[in-house]
């Protein structure tokens, strides 16, 4: 991972924790993929995906976490799961990034369901 990856991933963590989640695990990876971050927010589990795009010809931050990347994702976090006890509450969100500049992350609850 570039530099400017591990400071984005960095950036969005401490975000994420100045608003109460708890950091869990950083880089959660299996043969489906990765997971930026997991989190736990009250009794929700959290995975996070970061993207920093310093350029908006190709849809931005947002338009990268296409179709497909929601599928790996997604079968990422089912690994995750089966790892638990038991299942909780989940969500996936989506941390973007033009800059990196803590004042300038734009957090998507719920960017998509699985």
């Amino acid at each position: 991972m570039s530099t400017r990856g591990v400071l984005a991933e960095q950036l969005a963590a401490e975000f994420l924790q100045r608003h109460g989640l708890k950091l869990l695990q950083r880089n959660y990876s299996c043969r489906y993929g990765e997971i930026d971050l997991i989190l736990q927010d009250g009794d929700t589990l959290v995975f996070a995906e970061v993207r920093l795009r310093s350029r908006g010809d190709f849809g931005g931050a947002a338009a990268s976490i296409n179709a497909t990347k929601q599928a790996r994702l997604i079968r990422t976090a089912q690994h995750y799961l089966a790892t638990l006890s038991r299942t909780p509450p989940c969500r996936f969100d989506a941390l973007l990034l033009n800059t990196l500049d803590s004042a300038q992350v734009e957090w998507i609850k719920n960017a998509f369901t699985a």
